[in-house]
């Protein structure tokens, strides 16, 4: 095993993908310290600027006073605390559905999600560049897999009619993709699905906090709520927590309670992060003018980028480089510059479409991006 795994990582090597990891030595907020150097962060999830927020730490420090430091069993053995289901109550609420459940992490909802809700017989329709845990979660279930284009509807209405025959079909997009920061066209996915007898799953993970009139996601800018089905989502990023849910019908919760693997056999959500969770959607509540101006940030970004327009703006932007090669000189020339934004490669992307995927906070300012913005041009000098 050694040695094949020492060719493997070679062969790694090789095609300059071998990746480590970077060991931060200070929280990684709009600034990260590596190795006793500052950087300006690009790579942060922490849209809204929560995870430090002093609200949100002292609610995660009085449930470690009243609750401990972790889960302790799994929920069905004991490990279920008022926490928990203050949190899930306020989740269903603030994503205006009838119930919901957290998982402890965005990845374990939704290989918990598909792989117990479909099975073999049964079909799910995947956006080409849906995130990894849902291609996880398909292939688990069992079920016939079938890709549509990219955010592309019509491809999606064709792939639909395929299916036809079979009686369990579920469609699953991300709502903002992670890798590119674009947009699915939710009332036109949960109109086909609705239309072709599916049913209709998205993935809020970036997109929840940070779009709608209350901050609830893409759905609710959309105004598509009541067309969705199921919909994931995670504490850990705009909520600056950790963790992830789901919300949808009353039913579908108790089934994923009772038949979910990845629910059942797992120990619960560490009290504090559902504690720091309940006290971020608070703050989303009462101050919108932090998604406001994350986004406003977006778009000044998108701006001097050159990016085309969009129809919404999210706070990932990718700038698409190509190849291996030069995509990490580029993220390097950064690093030299105090800019921490590091290179995407494959397996995360595609071959040839290596980028820098700079992920903005309302903490940032338009100095901030000014600064980077002299870096990149400076690298194409």
């Amino acid at each position: 095993m050694k040695k094949t795994l020492a060719e493997k990582l070679c062969a790694i090597d090789n095609a300059g993908l071998r990746r480590a990891l970077k060991t931060a030595e200070s929280f990684p907020g709009k600034e990260i310290c590596f190795d006793g150097k500052q950087f300006l962060n690009f790579s942060s999830n922490n849209y809204l600027g929560l995870a430090m927020h002093p609200r949100v730490r002292r609610a995660a420090a009085r449930a470690v006073e009243e609750f401990g430091a972790g889960g302790t069993s799994s929920r069905l053995l004991g490990g279920s605390l008022a926490v928990h289901q203050e949190l899930e109550k306020k989740l269903a609420d603030f994503k205006h559905a009838e119930s919901a459940l957290v998982f402890p992490s965005g990845y374990q909802a939704n290989v918990g999600i598909v792989s117990t809700l479909i099975g073999s017989g049964d079909c799910v329709i995947m956006d080409q560049l849906n995130h990894a845990s849902l291609w996880d979660g398909a292939k688990l279930s069992g079920a016939r897999i079938f890709v549509y284009r990219h955010a592309d509807s019509n491809s999606l209405e064709t792939v639909l009619k395929r299916a036809e025959k079979y009686a369990r079909k579920l469609v699953i997009t991300d709502s903002v993709f992670s890798m590119d920061g674009d947009c699915a066209p939710l009332a036109e996915i949960a109109a086909l699905a609705r239309q072709y007898g599916a049913w209709s799953m998205i993935d809020e993970a970036h997109a929840t906090g940070v779009f709608g009139k209350t901050g609830a996601g893409l759905a609710e800018e959309c105004g598509v709520e009541g067309m969705i089905d199921i919909v994931m989502g995670t504490l850990s990023k705009a909520l600056g927590s950790q963790g992830g849910f789901i919300c949808g019908p009353r039913e579908l919760t108790d089934y994923i309670v009772n038949r979910g693997r990845p629910f059942i056999y797992s120990t619960s959500l560490a009290p504090a992060a559902c504690a720091a969770a309940l006290e971020a959607i608070n703050i989303i509540r009462e101050e919108p003018e932090r998604r406001t101006k994350l986004l406003d940030m977006a778009r000044y970004l998108r701006q001097k980028l050159g990016a085309p327009p969009a129809g919404f703006v999210s706070p990932i932007i990718a700038h698409i480089i190509g190849p291996v090669d030069a995509t990490t000189r580029t993220a390097q020339h950064l690093w030299d510059n105090g800019i921490y934004a590091p290179a995407i490669r494959p397996p995360t992307v595609p071959e040839g479409e290596c980028r820098l995927r700079f992920s903005l906070t309302s903490d940032h300012s338009i100095a901030d991006i000014d600064t980077l913005m002299s870096v990149i041009l400076l690298s194409h000098s």
